[in-house]
């Protein structure tokens, strides 16, 4: 097959990315044809034949004067006329969308579709839901103000973005988010795409709330490799990720607090550097990756995953898993769909500091339950991206129907 990965960033961004870059490689040495369109960057480490891309746009940090200018957020001419040569050059049979909204917008639905009766080709258009962006303006159902996990565009329209200044705060962003929604919405735009692929059951229910996308809904779980083998437990509880407040850091920060005998590790970066150094019982390793990263999970004694946002398939749960590393996680979003409670990890109220702290406590104290999570993290299964690239290779086919769960 010749398939065409979209996806707004090219070059090493964040878990979408990760994602991309692994499947597309792994397409590859399947046999397969991949290449890749998106926005253009000096740090873009994939592309395509026809060196066709989207000038590069940052929504987060651009000035109002850009970002504000509609027809770059609502529908992107240049990506349009962008995608047409990589179309043409490659003809893919599959078109696998990827996070597109805003800088790349749903233009280049319409542009695969005129394509394809220019050609007199049927190209299959799959989207793996990555967040809940089509039915969340946010695509985090968190309030960026108040971190308080939200839903409200679901049950009573968009216009609760708008109210709740959701898009960094800023209510004129939030107003173009919010339009942007409901343009494509009352189009049914998003009938356009073939198949969408929920990594968690969680999401899908999210996403089913629109009855344009319920019936194109499939579950495939992400894909997750150890990178290291069981090793002998070093004396130290593991936090991994970035130091924001949606990812639960505050929270965490003020268990650490209350178990000043417990030695921390954090590996990681973000906005709460300083917080972080400023608690004693914490060492900073500072952002890992790699074999260095997957060393340091494998010799925890368990990690914590905090995060207050609706994490969807978070990787680092299930990489801690595979490195035969229990989990205290969230009982929200995604992540209870990967934690068996009891077996191989805990959960706790999200955002509860006092019981965060009190399933650490227990977890170090007794030594026997944690050893006994760790045998059991052996049974802990997720697809390897080989695996994972079978079944979609399915789902570029048409072979994988919407009642099918992998």
């Amino acid at each position: 097959m010749r398939i065409l990965i979209i996806n707004k960033f090219l070059h090493p961004n964040g878990g979408s990315e990760t994602y991309i870059f692994k499947v597309g490689r792994q397409l590859e040495t399947m046999g397969h044809a991949v290449e890749y369109f998106g926005m253009e960057h000096e740090g873009r480490i994939v592309g395509n034949r026809a060196e066709s891309y989207v000038g590069d746009m940052d929504f987060h940090t651009g000035s109002l004067s850009k970002v504000l200018y509609p027809f770059k957020i609502l529908y992107s001419t240049e990506a349009k006329k962008k995608l047409r040569p990589v179309l043409e050059e490659f003809s893919p049979d599959v078109i696998h969308l990827n996070n597109f909204n805003f800088q790349l917008t749903p233009s280049v639905l319409y542009e695969v579709r005129a394509y394809e009766k220019r050609v007199g080709k049927k190209i299959r258009m799959i989207y793996t839901a990555h967040d809940s962006q089509l039915v969340c303006p946010n695509h985090l159902m968190q309030n960026p103000l108040t971190l308080e996990r939200c839903t409200k565009c679901m049950q009573d329209g968009v216009k609760n973005c708008v109210k709740g200044k959701c898009i960094h705060g800023s209510r004129l962003r939030s107003i173009l988010a919010a339009l942007e929604h409901v343009i494509y919405a009352r189009l049914k735009t998003y009938r356009m795409l073939d198949q969408i692929i929920c990594p968690s059951v969680f999401l899908k229910e999210r996403l089913q709330t629109d009855p344009v996308l319920a019936e194109k809904l499939i579950v495939l779980r992400n894909f997750a490799e150890a990178g290291a083998a069981a090793q002998e437990k070093g004396e130290y509880v593991l936090y991994f990720g970035r130091y924001s407040p949606e990812k639960g850091i505050c929270t965490l920060l003020q268990a650490c607090r209350n178990l000043p005998r417990i030695p921390f590790v954090f590996a990681g970066s973000g906005p709460f550097q300083r917080q972080v150094a400023e608690v004693d019982n914490i060492e900073d390793r500072g952002f890992l990756t790699g074999q260095e990263l997957m060393d340091l999970i494998a010799g925890a004694r368990f990690s914590v995953f905090p995060s207050e946002c609706y994490e969807n398939c978070p990787f680092s749960v299930m990489e801690s898993l595979l490195c035969h590393t229990p989990v205290i996680g969230v009982d929200a979003g995604g992540v209870p769909e990967l934690i068996r409670e009891g077996v191989d990890g805990e959960l706790f109220v999200c955002g509860d500091a006092a019981q965060l702290t009190e399933r650490i406590e227990n977890l170090w104290q007794n030594r026997e339950l944690c050893a006994q999570y760790t045998q059991n993290c052996g049974t802990a299964h997720f697809d390897t991206v080989e695996e994972y690239c079978r079944k979609l290779c399915m789902i570029y086919q048409g072979r994988w129907g919407n009642d099918c769960e992998g």
